[in-house]
């Protein structure tokens, strides 16, 4: 996952970057036929050109931005694992672990919805 590197590197302190590490190789390893692309200053994870689910970090939280349907589809599940959200993003608070599970589901959930779709964003 070269093409995180210099992103990886940027992010203070050493504990904060551990964990974007770990998530980022979590995904790669899990879905290794996900692209991780860089675009739009965070890295990201993408199948047959479409979108599948990005990141970026902020001073208390890495988030999750797996392109809408968070509200309609993993909202009671988001707060039930003691996370926030918006309409487009997760926030993953650092003091809280990460639930490797919401994300597998929600990245099965657009790699099905998405299976035939042929735009980078859903239309």
């Amino acid at each position: 996952m070269e093409q995180f590197e210099e992103f990886i590197q940027e992010i203070e302190p050493a504990e904060h970057r551990a964990r974007m590490v770990e998530v980022l190789q979590w995904v790669h390893e899990t879905y290794p036929q996900l692209k991780p692309e860089f675009k739009w200053n965070q890295p990201m994870f993408t199948d047959h050109g479409t979108f599948i689910i990005g990141f970026s970090v902020s001073k208390a939280h890495i988030s999750v931005a797996p392109e809408g349907y968070i509200d309609e589809e993993f909202s009671a599940r988001i707060k039930e694992l003691g996370y926030t959200h918006g309409k487009k993003l997760i926030r993953i608070p650092f003091a809280k672990p990460v639930q490797y599970e919401l994300l597998q589901e929600i990245i099965d959930f657009n790699m099905k919805d998405k299976a035939d779709c042929t735009t980078f964003w859903r239309k």
